[in-house]
Formats: C-alpha cells, structure tokens, sequence
C-alpha cells in the first residue's frame, strides 16, 4: 500500500544541465545533453492544453515494471545524484534545479526541458546521471528515453566537492508539490487540481504533470519560473509557477484548464495534508504523544472579510463540509500548535508549514470544501482543502484561475480581532456532577491585542449557535496570566449521532471582538476503523 511518503521522498541527489547552445552565464558549461530548441510560450503551451483536450486521453507510457523492480522505498531513498549535472549552478539564478529519478513507487517518467529567449530545448535523459547501491541501476540503463520522475530545486549554488543542499520546493507524483515553510520543514502538499475528490461512487483521478519547462528570470537570482503541462482522463491544462524564495516560499500560479468530460467535484488549488489527533479530542492509549498532526485547522478568509477558524477531525466515516462564498479573499489550511512539548517526537510537526491560497481576480461563487478522511496512523495524507467553483464543469468548458500561494508559518494577513486558539472537549456540567451522558463541554481559546486591554470584569458576551441541539451555561472569562486570552465555555446537549455545526464569536455591545470559530461535533464518536487518506 502507497502511502503519502512514498509519494513523495526527497532524497539527496540532483543534476546539472548542459550550456549547450544557450548562454553560458545561465546554464552550467558541462553535463547534460539537451535536444533541438523549438519556439517557446505560455499562450503556446496554453494552445497545446487547448488542442490536447480536444481529443480522447492517451495515459502516458510509464517506465517497465522489469526495469525499477529493484527500486524500492529503501533502494530509492539511497539514490544518489551526481553533482557534476546539477543545472542553474552557475551564472544568473542561484537556485539549482535536480531532479528525481523513477522507481517502483514512480513509474511515470516526465519530460523536462529549459528555456532562455522564448526558445526551449529538452533535456536528454538516461540513468547515467545517478548513482544507484547494490546494482539497482542495472535494468534502468537499459530504459531508452526519459527516467526523470520529478525536481526539486536548491536552497543555494552547490559546490561540487561538498554534500548536497537542502531543497525548498519539490514536485513529485502526479500534480503533487510542496515547499518548505519559514521554519525549515516540509509538510502540508498542494495538487495542480483535484478530480472528484470524494464524490459519490466516482473514482479520484489523479492527473499528472507530464512535462516540465525551466526558466531563470535574467534581472532576478531570487526567482525560478517553472512551467507545466497537465494531462489526464478528464482534463488538460497549462500552468505557469513562479517560485520566490522569501522568508518562506512564495509561488504565484497560473493555471488555465480544458475539461475533456464532465466532472462532478473540480478542486481548485487544493491542499493536502495529515491530522491523526490532538488534545482536543484524543482516542484512550492510541498513541504516547498528546498531539500528531500536519495541519490542525482551516483558516478561511471569506469576500466579506470574516476571519473562521475550523478546527480539524478525525471522524469515523468520510465528511465533506462546504463553506458556501464569493470572491473569497484566502483559505488555507494551518499548524496553529507550535509548541514541540505537545508532539513530543522527532517528526519536527512543530516546525510545519501553513498553506494560504489568496486568490486573484475574481473567483465568483462557490465553495471553500474541506474532506476529512478517517485515518488510524501519520502516514497517511487524510485532509483535503480546495476551492469548487459553482460553475458546473462541463466537458469543452475552460476554467482560468490566478493565485498566490504563500508557505508561511501563520496566515500571511491575519485578523486584527482577536484570534481562536486552543479547542479543548469534556464532559458536560460541573466537576462531580456530570448528570447529562448527552451533553458536552467546549472550551475555546481567543487571544490578542483587542482583548487585552480589556479589565477582568470587562462584559463580553460570546455569540454561539448550533444546527441542532441544547446550548447552556455559556461564560467567557479571562485566563489570570493576562496577556489578551480568554475563554469561552458552554455545554451542548445534543442526542442522536448526526453532526452539529457550532459556530461561535465574541463582542462587546454591537462592536465584534473576535473572528469566528466553527467546529463540526460528532456525538459521542470514538476511535476511527482504519482507512487509507488521500
């Protein structure tokens, strides 16, 4: 079974491309060998989506399986690349560009090509470039034609005689990328785009990113635009990533799509990501550590500029919640717990980087959707947040979508209410006289610079209402070690085992204090049945 980190390995090789033919102050003057240069453009490669969607998919051809039968998760993760062939080492960019090689988890070879004057030529492939342990390399020599599976890209030059540095943003696998965060991790992945995702009886397509295009902005060393043709059953597309390494990484995208048939649930900049548990609600004896998690929430900021905050779950069987917007101004999905003393561990889930999508243009109506997939383990990827436009996807229509994605450590324009903080559940009423099995406590955290300077006696009264069910003893009152927190609790008593939508905010007479939290309860669930993520 594939899980998430099988999908996406990053190991320490990388290659350098040739000068062949183009200016030498922006490729390397040795390595690899490139084919004959063609016109290049984005409206061409716009052109080429448009025409390719006009006829019947033809799955592209991946590598034998004879040939990386030998390659496996461990053979993979020691493949190593031979430094000599790493490309944008030299001249303009100082950002070098390596590249993965297939194997048996990545069996989809991907054309790669660089571009300088609007011409483009493509890189020429073979096993060479990589050295492979215990004679795994063997049957790839013999593949004719492409063994790149997928790139990533430097944090700086890397001297030849010194060990490989840490990447920052990496594609691999179908559509998938991610990018290391201003604290130095990977962790939450985005897609080109989602294909009904969790839609009825429908499987998921995964479309891939067949062909990748380089280019090194001459006037800016601190940018890299990279290209790509999408492809599969039911879409094509043209995509255009400039990626700029900041105190994080941001990404400015482009994508225009071409629908070959119709498609039930068409996810626009979607997010992946894994939530096992946290302190909020934790299964008895599941796991040592009180919280395992790459994301904890999702952050929504909605066209009439209401901050929500959504606490994530782990929920028996497969929830899908739409939040219904128009022209909305960003969502994304976050790791707002960034003490290390509530994971515990090694994984650094701390140090995780938060995803917000911020549109461009206008996006119209639609949906900010949130899929919350059971999952009994870390490996896997079992969140999915994205973008469903209200517009039926029809086959021959054409979507275009502009955004910026920013890989941050906190939401890249939060509010200037008062802020959510820590979701805590117990059981309802008071401390020996639990009477009610059917109601439940909520303890919701809010802090910031609104609150405190707010006196202890201050009147805040919290706004809260539910889809169904009882609410009582509702209080908010302030933490005694000050600093802007206060909490907000209330007991719900509900009976049956539906949902119930929570929603809640605090303010003082008519001026609103805080931005919203909502929350999705499930009565009286206990641990989940195992269930592959996404």
């Amino acid at each position: 079974m594939v899980t998430r980190r099988d999908l996406i390995t990053y190991t320490s090789f990388s290659i350098v491309l040739s000068a062949l033919g183009f200016t030498p102050a922006v490729f390397a003057a040795q390595g690899l060998k490139l084919g004959t240069d063609t016109p290049f453009s984005f409206e061409g490669l716009i052109q080429q989506a448009k025409e390719s969607a006009k006829s019947p998919y033809v799955a592209p051809q991946q590598v034998p399986d004879s040939a990386v039968a030998s390659i496996n998760y461990d053979i993979y993760s020691k493949i190593m690349y031979k430094p000599e062939y790493a490309f944008f080492n030299e001249g303009v960019s100082r950002f070098p560009v390596t590249f993965f090689s297939v194997s048996n988890l990545h069996k989809l070879p991907v054309k790669m090509a660089v571009v300088e004057n609007k011409r483009a030529r493509e890189i020429v492939q073979n096993a060479d470039y990589f050295t492979f342990p215990d004679n795994s390399q063997s049957a790839l020599s013999a593949v004719k034609g492409n063994v790149f599976s997928g790139f990533r890209v430097l944090e700086h030059r890397q001297p030849l005689n010194k060990p490989p540095v840490k990447d920052w943003v990496s594609f691999l696998g179908a559509s998938y990328f991610r990018a290391v965060g201003e604290l130095g991790q990977f962790g939450v992945s985005a897609r080109g785009v989602a294909i009904n995702t969790v839609f009825g009886d429908t499987k998921e397509e995964f479309p891939d990113f067949t062909q990748f295009w380089f280019e090194s902005p001459e006037k800016d060393r601190d940018r890299l635009v990279v290209y790509a043709l999408l492809d599969g059953p039911s879409v094509c597309g043209a995509y255009r990533f400039d990626l700029q390494r900041t105190k994080g990484v941001v990404m400015d995208v482009d994508c225009v799509l071409f629908l070959r048939r119709d498609v039930g649930r068409l996810g626009i900049a979607p997010q992946t990501s894994m939530f096992w548990f946290s302190e909020m609600a934790k299964g008895s004896a599941s796991d040592w550590r009180p919280e395992v998690h790459d994301s904890d929430g999702l952050a929504i900021l909605t066209g009439s500029a209401e901050h929500i905050w959504r606490p994530l779950n782990n929920p028996l069987q497969i929830r899908v919640s739409a939040f219904s917007d128009n022209n909305p101004r960003g969502f994304g999905l976050m790791q707002k717990q960034r003490d290390p003393e509530s994971y515990l561990g090694s994984a650094g889930y701390e140090r995780r980087p938060d995803l917000w999508v911020e549109p461009k243009g206008d996006w119209g109506e639609g949906t900010v959707q949130l899929i919350e997939i059971p999952t009994d383990d870390e490996i896997f990827d079992n969140i999915v947040a994205m973008w469903v436009p209200a517009q039926e996807a029809k086959a021959g229509s054409e979507h275009q979508f502009s955004y910026r994605m920013h890989w941050l450590a906190d939401e890249p324009y939060p509010s200037k209410l008062a802020r959510c903080g820590i979701t805590r559940l117990g059981r309802g009423g008071n401390p020996g006289a639990y009477t009610d099995p059917a109601s439940r406590k909520f303890m919701v955290e809010f802090h910031g610079d609104v609150l405190e300077q707010l006196p202890a006696d201050a009147h805040i009264d919290a706004v809260v209402s539910a889809s169904r069910g009882t609410l009582k003893d509702i209080k908010v009152n302030k933490l005694p070690s000050g600093k802007g927190h206060w909490r907000t609790f209330f007991d719900l008593h509900v009976d049956g085992k539906e949902p119930v939508e929570l929603r809640l905010y605090l303010k003082s007479g008519d001026k609103t204090l805080s931005e919203t939290w909502m929350y999705q309860y499930l009565p009286f669930t206990s641990s989940p049945k195992p269930m592959q993520g996404v």
